[in-house]
């Protein structure tokens, strides 16, 4: 089968070319083998070596690209990342492995640079070995594209069953110098991350040690990726990349400077706006729910308990069903591991008190119901025993969801 680069862009940059001195390009491999040809391999590249982090899936079966990946950051740098949706490389065994790295390397011959310098991530179906011929001559095609205006096309070729490419920016100036930080994200099912989520990777033209730019990440991944749920699976590929390459000439942002703060702040923007689309985009969902805990003994525990009811089947479907069950919502908290003072707990829904004080309310059911059909909903709970807090988002729970995945592999 021909391999089809993407269409050469004429739009302006944006996602993860946004930042200055990056680009990217994309190109159809058929990796999923069906015949297909839209986009599904792409290329992130920065024109000079960036300092580079990442956090990875806490899944103890780790795909053959997060392993790659990990050994090529112990250095903390990187000049390119190379991705393919359709197919995950998990499970593979030594060919899987050996595979990635020739993922590595042909991408380095397209960037001119060490394969070291190449991070690898793929995402898709388990257990397949990839057709590495055919992603090797995508990723040359796609090499020969690179361009600043391919941020969206290459967001586009990172999907599987999402329904739109997922994108944001934001930026910060520091001493006259307007930095920019960019990203992207892939994200629909098998979403409930342990230090990132399925896949994302965020570029900034900042100048930042790769110390602190992984500082940062891991404390940006635990307030983003890491509160938010689709399904209650942790992916055997979830990877969270970030480059920074210093494009834009300003001074490095020192830690606890000024700059460094904004950096954080924009960082910080730019990883939540990203996590709220992929759980927006959760397989089959129509609505998503906030849930904020408070009153915990500690931040640990009222994250334990927010994300129980994130991943709760029973409170999921009930979300679906506009059903005020406030009941499945405290039996989650209560078997999640986090203490709690039941005659001091209160639970409330769209802002309408269910349960207080160790019993129901008398809380006008219709207007929950009402607050229920609204596309995003707001459930507080308070423990009654501290000042830990932590929020979690979660979607609802649709048979579309199982429609998606009982024939996701055939």
């Amino acid at each position: 089968m021909a391999v089809r680069a993407g269409q050469a862009a004429s739009a302006a940059p944006s996602g993860v070319t946004a930042a200055s001195g990056f680009r990217a390009g994309t190109a159809g491999a058929d990796v999923r083998g069906d015949g297909g040809s839209r986009p599904d391999v792409a290329i992130l590249a920065s024109q000079t070596t960036a300092a580079a982090a990442g956090v990875f899936t806490s899944n103890r079966v780790k795909a053959a690209p997060v392993v790659v990946s990990q050994i090529h950051l112990k250095r903390g740098l990187a000049r390119a990342v190379v991705v393919n949706s359709g197919n995950a490389n998990a499970c593979t065994g030594s060919r899987g492995l050996a595979d990635a790295l020739r993922m590595a390397q042909t991408t380095a011959d397209v960037v001119d640079c060490a394969p070291s310098e190449v991070l690898v991530a793929s995402t898709g179906v388990i257990g397949r070995p990839l057709p590495i011929e055919r992603v090797r001559a995508a990723i040359i095609a796609a090499g020969r594209g690179l361009d600043r205006g391919q941020g969206r096309l290459a967001a586009e070729a990172i999907m599987t069953t999402d329904t739109h490419p997922k994108e944001a920016e934001a930026r910060f100036e520091v001493g006259g110098v307007v930095h920019t930080v960019g990203g992207m994200a892939k994200g629909s099912g098998m979403i409930h991350p342990e230090m990132a989520t399925l896949l994302a990777f965020v570029t900034t033209d900042a100048r930042v040690s790769p110390v602190l730019l992984a500082q940062l990440l891991r404390a940006g991944a635990r307030s983003s990726f890491n509160t938010i749920s689709v399904d209650g699976d942790t992916s055997t590929n979830d990877s969270c990349l970030v480059l920074a390459n210093g494009a834009a000439g300003g001074p490095e942002l020192d830690a606890g400077s000024p700059g460094a703060e904004l950096l954080t702040a924009a960082l910080g923007q730019i990883l939540q706006g990203l996590a709220e689309q992929v759980v927006a985009d959760g397989e089959g969902a129509t609505k998503t729910f906030e849930v904020r805990v408070c009153g915990a003994l500690d931040e640990r525990q009222a994250r334990m308990a927010a994300r129980t009811v994130t991943s709760s089947p029973l409170v999921k479907t009930a979300i679906h069903g506009g059903d005020p069950n406030w009941g499945r919502i405290l039996a989650a908290v209560g078997r999640s591991g986090a203490e709690l003072a039941l005659d001091r707990c209160r639970l409330a829904i769209g802002g309408y008190e269910m349960f207080a004080m160790g019993r129901v309310t008398e809380a006008p059911l219709e207007q929950v119901a009402q607050a229920l059909g609204q596309p995003r909903i707001a459930i507080e709970i308070d423990l009654g025993l501290g000042d830990g807090e932590a929020t979690a988002l979660g979607c609802d729970l649709s048979p579309e969801y199982v429609r998606i995945n009982a024939d996701y592999s055939t």
